[in-house]
């Protein structure tokens, strides 16, 4: 028969090669597994938050612009002028907005091997 304390030493290493077999396993189960090319799970609340976050900040753009200029021609006391201008101004300001929106990255950054 071996010695007791040996066996308790070999016991305990294999305890704690397996507690990390184990470990590495639960997460690589609880990992999400979606399939190379396929389409996230959450990709289509992603595309309406942005849809929703796009529209908004064009339609403030262009609320804000007319409002201030028909603020202006409330106040000067001329008619549609500022209202247009101020118009257009802010139909720019909200598709600048929209440019810059579209124009960030998506997917994750790639590392160009430097």
């Amino acid at each position: 028969m071996a010695n007791p304390p040996d066996d308790d030493a070999a016991m305990k290493a294999r305890l704690k090669e397996l507690s990390g077999a184990l470990d590495s396993h639960r997460k690589a189960a609880a990992a999400p597994k979606v399939a190379a090319g396929a389409p996230s799970p959450n990709g289509m609340g992603q595309a309406m938050s942005l849809g929703f976050r796009v529209m908004s900040e064009f339609v403030a753009a262009v609320v804000v612009g007319g409002f201030i200029g028909w603020a202006i021609d409330r106040w000067l006391g001329i008619s549609p002028a500022a209202l247009i201008v101020f118009g257009a101004l802010g139909t720019v300001a909200g598709f600048w907005n929209v440019y810059r929106i579209a124009a960030q990255p998506t997917g994750p950054r790639r590392d160009s091997g430097r």
